[in-house]
């Protein structure tokens, strides 16, 4: 019981910093003009491939109040619906300067990315944007766009990365507490 109470204190505190530290990260934002959380897909965000008939080009993502400390940012779009048992990585991109606020429409066309960003492979084996794509008949899928800011300038990996090693570096990062905060956006597309 001593110790209950000796401990209390202590957890009360962690608790409100905790709680502080999340009212911070929940005014960073993620915001697209071609993407309304929620909505589906169009046709320029869809893969021309396997099927698929869209234009591959990534979205324009603009993000506000991202935490202080940010050193740098790292951006996924994931699709957790994909039926391999592991999802699909659809665009994987890191050492995003600090001081960058915004990706413009086709980013992931070359040269339109902030300088010293690193575009890693995705799930299609190659680095840059790769659109939405389920298999038809599916149920619609969704294709979660998150935003780490990351207390760390660099991943200290290159393009040639998988997909899933930037995710346990992420992770990794996010157990150490050095990701200060994410921004999420998700969008869905079935066809």
């Amino acid at each position: 019981m001593r110790r209950l109470l000796f401990a209390a204190p202590f957890l009360l505190a962690l608790c409100a910093l905790t709680a502080g530290q999340a009212r911070a990260a929940g005014d960073f934002r993620l915001t697209s003009p071609q993407i309304s959380d929620g909505a589906f897909l169009g046709q320029e965000q869809v893969f021309n491939g396997f099927g698929c008939t869209g234009k591959n080009v990534s979205p324009a993502l603009n993000w506000s109040n991202p935490p202080k400390g940010a050193k740098s940012f790292a951006l996924t779009v994931y699709d957790p619906d994909a039926p391999t048992g592991s999802g699909w990585w659809h665009w994987v991109v890191f050492d995003i300067p600090a001081a960058s606020r915004s990706l413009p429409l086709q980013a992931a066309a070359a040269g339109r990315l902030p300088r010293g960003t690193v575009e890693s492979l995705t799930d299609f084996g190659a680095p840059g944007y790769g659109g939405a794509c389920p298999p038809p008949g599916d149920k619609p899928h969704r294709y979660i766009f998150t935003l780490y800011a990351l207390a760390t300038p660099r991943l200290d990996m290159d393009a040639t990365a998988m997909p899933a090693q930037v995710g346990f570096a992420l992770h990794a990062l996010e157990l150490e507490g050095k990701v200060l905060g994410k921004a999420t956006l998700t969008a869905r597309y079935g066809r």
